[in-house]
């Protein structure tokens, strides 16, 4: 699924033009960034909560070569989906 046919859905159900449905995914989409960039995390009830996990530097192997490379330290996503989400997708 893409964000396109998310809009088309929002379009669909919710009966608002697709100018309004595109403009509203994505005043969802950018808040979501917005608060992932300044470390908040976000929490959707019933769907899940989207983290910011710092990593550390560590050593890794290019699996190519096989030669140790040196990963610097860097900030990743992390979602954990809800227990309702998990149940339904199983």
């Amino acid at each position: 699924m893409t964000k396109a046919d998310i809009v088309n859905l929002v379009f669909e159900k919710v009966g608002l033009s697709k100018s309004e449905s595109q403009e509203m995914i994505e005043i969802i989409f950018n808040t979501v960034k917005q608060a992932l960039i300044t470390g908040e995390s976000v929490k959707i009830p019933g769907f899940g909560t989207f983290n910011v996990r710092k990593k550390g530097a560590r050593i890794g192997r290019n699996p190519k070569t096989r030669e140790e490379v040196e990963i610097t330290p860097r900030r990743v996503v992390t979602f954990k989906a809800s227990d309702q989400l998990s149940e339904i997708v199983e």
